[in-house]
C-alpha cells in the first residue's frame, strides 16, 4: 500500500484541517495508508518521510527548524514526491529559500484581494490538465516569484485595476518540477475549502498529487 503524510497548521484563514478533510477521505480511495498531523516536527522523521510516497504540506506562515526542513528536503530528493496548493504550500515558509527552492515559488503579493479572475491552460494535452479548458475562480490571483525552471501547464493575466504596473503581466498557477528524484507539483488555487468545490480546481489537485506520487 501507498503512503502519504499530510501536515496541517499555520494561519487558520486557509482552513488547511478543512481542506486536508477533502483530500485525505480520496487519498485513501486511491489505496494511500494516509498520516494527517499538526505537528512540524514530523518532518524531522527522517526514517518516516523517507518511508512515504507523497508529502503533502498544508501549512502557511509558519517558521520550519533545521532539523525539519532537512528530513523534508532530503525525502524529496531521494523520490519522494510532494504535492500542494496555494499558501498551504506556497507560503508556508517565508525565511527558507530552500524549501522555496524545492517547490519552485513562493507567494508575494495578492493585489485586489479576492475577486473573479480566469485560469487559461497552456499544456491540454499534460496528464494533469487533459480535458480542462479556461475556466474561472473566485478567490485570490496569486502574484508569485517563480522558477524559470518549472514546467508551467496553467496560467492567469493580471489586470491593472489594482496594480497598473503590472497589467498584463501572465503568471504561473499551475506547474510541475523536479527536486533530486522527486517530483514536485503546486496549484495556487484553493484559497480555502469551498474553492474546491469548483471541478477543476480539485480535480487539478488531485491528478497533481497521482503524478507526483512516487
Amino acid at each position: 500500500m501507498k503512503k502519504a503524510v499530510m501536515v496541517w497548521g499555520g494561519w487558520d484563514g486557509h482552513e488547511p484541517k478543512q481542506c486536508v478533510d477533502i483530500f485525505e477521505p480520496w487519498l485513501k480511495s486511491q489505496g494511500y495508508d494516509v498520516l494527517v498531523t499538526g505537528d512540524l516536527e514530523t518532518f524531522a522523521n527522517a526514517e518516516l518521510m523517507k518511508s512515504m510516497d507523497l508529502i503533502i504540506p498544508v501549512y502557511t506562515q509558519a517558521k520550519i527548524t533545521r532539523e525539519q526542513q532537512t528530513g523534508l528536503l532530503e525525502a524529496v530528493k531521494d523520490g519522494v514526491g510532494i504535492a500542494g496548493w496555494h499558501g498551504g504550500m506556497g507560503d508556508s515558509f517565508r525565511d527558507s529559500v530552500d524549501y522555496q527552492f524545492m517547490v519552485g515559488g513562493q507567494w508575494v503579493a495578492h493585489p485586489g484581494n479576492i475577486y473573479d479572475y480566469e485560469v487559461d491552460v497552456v499544456k491540454p494535452n499534460d496528464p494533469v490538465m487533459e480535458g480542462i479548458g479556461t475556466f474561472k475562480v473566485h478567490s485570490e490571483q496569486y502574484y508569485m516569484h517563480v522558477d524559470p525552471n518549472v514546467e508551467v501547464l496553467a496560467t492567469t493575466t493580471f489586470g491593472g485595476e489594482h496594480t497598473p504596473w503590472i497589467d498584463g503581466t501572465v503568471m504561473p498557477v499551475v506547474w510541475k518540477t523536479r527536486y533530486g528524484k522527486g517530483r514536485v507539483f503546486y496549484s495556487s488555487l484553493g484559497h480555502i475549502a469551498k474553492e474546491f468545490d469548483v471541478a477543476e480546481v480539485k480535480k487539478i489537485v488531485q491528478r497533481g498529487m497521482l503524478w507526483a506520487s512516487k
